[in-house]
């Protein structure tokens, strides 16, 4: 699918910046009668998330703890007022995603006190690595805390309310650009993984760098992503989701919802605004209007996602 981006169906430069949308950074899912959909989490969606049926989930991404950048001089303090918009929702989520780049520099101490943040939302979490989080020389933080159990580099499936959810590890043996990869024995145990399972069966796939090109220039896009969206064509709703860019991007293409998440540390440029990407430098009165908890209202057969956002502050 990602192969078609460029092309007649795929996304200009001018169409993505159309699509953008800036939003905050946590995603609250709710799965009902088996298919993903959103919901706000805190203030005005307050009411709709306490009468909520089904299992919700949260995604979060990107909280790059230790960066200490004029961009954000404090970002472990950012996820700790995230953590707090989640710990302040009225029903607490089955669970919670993070789709990478825990740390900054891949150092012990980061991945400490992400964990103490983190934790402080009593949730189960189920992380998958950014390219930050592999950063020491021995690649053994982030797989002694969150690889027991998974495959490979750090993958694994688990199921819940109905719906499978694969995590994927693409921020391995990066390819020209920064480009994300899967590779080879990946994609085998990922097709291996999904046969059997019933086509009505939901699938949510989550990585770090999104697995359809976003924009090749900057390395926003995984080079072997069309594969793996290849083996879940026949699925009848799947939902993909992704962080690495830091701001809200989505769409519909066919069968499947394509949704990467804000970060809680900085914001980037949008694709091709700026030389390279990168934290990007906002005046501080606005950084909190730019990082925060949003939401993304997912209707079945609806070729729209509609974005709400909850900042941290404004």
């Amino acid at each position: 699918m990602s192969g078609h981006d460029h092309g007649d169906d795929g996304l200009s430069r001018r169409k993505v910046l159309e699509c953008m949308t800036w939003a905050g950074t946590g995603v609250l899912w709710t799965i009902t009668g088996g298919v993903p959909r959103s919901l706000g989490i805190i203030d005005s969606a307050q009411a709709a998330t306490a009468a909520a049926p089904g299992m919700t989930f949260l995604q979060i991404s990107d909280s790059h703890v230790g960066f200490d950048k004029p961009a954000n001089p404090n970002a472990l303090g950012t996820l700790e007022e995230a953590i707090n918009k989640i710990n302040a929702m009225p029903v607490k989520p089955s669970f919670m995603i993070h789709t990478g780049d825990i740390t900054h520099l891949s150092k012990a101490a980061e991945f400490d006190n992400a964990d103490r943040i983190i934790s402080q939302s009593k949730l189960d979490v189920h992380y998958v690595p950014g390219e930050h989080d592999f950063l020491d020389e021995e690649v053994k933080f982030y797989r002694e805390r969150y690889g027991r159990g998974t495959k490979g580099a750090g993958w694994y499936s688990f199921d819940a309310g109905g719906v499978h959810f694969i995590g994927l590890v693409n921020v391995v043996d990066l390819k020209a650009g920064g480009l994300g990869n899967l590779g080879a024995e990946q994609l085998a145990w990922l097709e291996d993984d999904l046969r059997g399972k019933s086509k009505s069966t939901p699938i949510v796939l989550f990585a770090h760098i999104p697995l359809w090109t976003v924009y090749p220039e900057w390395g926003w896009g995984t080079e072997d992503g069309g594969r793996a969206l290849e083996y879940v064509k026949g699925f009848g709703s799947v939902t993909v989701l992704n962080g690495h860019i830091h701001q809200v991007m989505q769409k519909v293409e066919g069968n499947v919802t394509f949704h990467t998440a804000r970060s809680t540390a900085f914001p980037q440029p949008a694709p091709g605004a700026a030389p390279s990407p990168g934290p990007m430098k906002v005046e501080n009165a606005k950084l909190r209007a730019m990082l925060g908890v949003a939401s993304v209202n997912f209707k079945q057969n609806e070729q729209r996602l509609a974005i709400i956002d909850t900042p941290l502050q404004g």
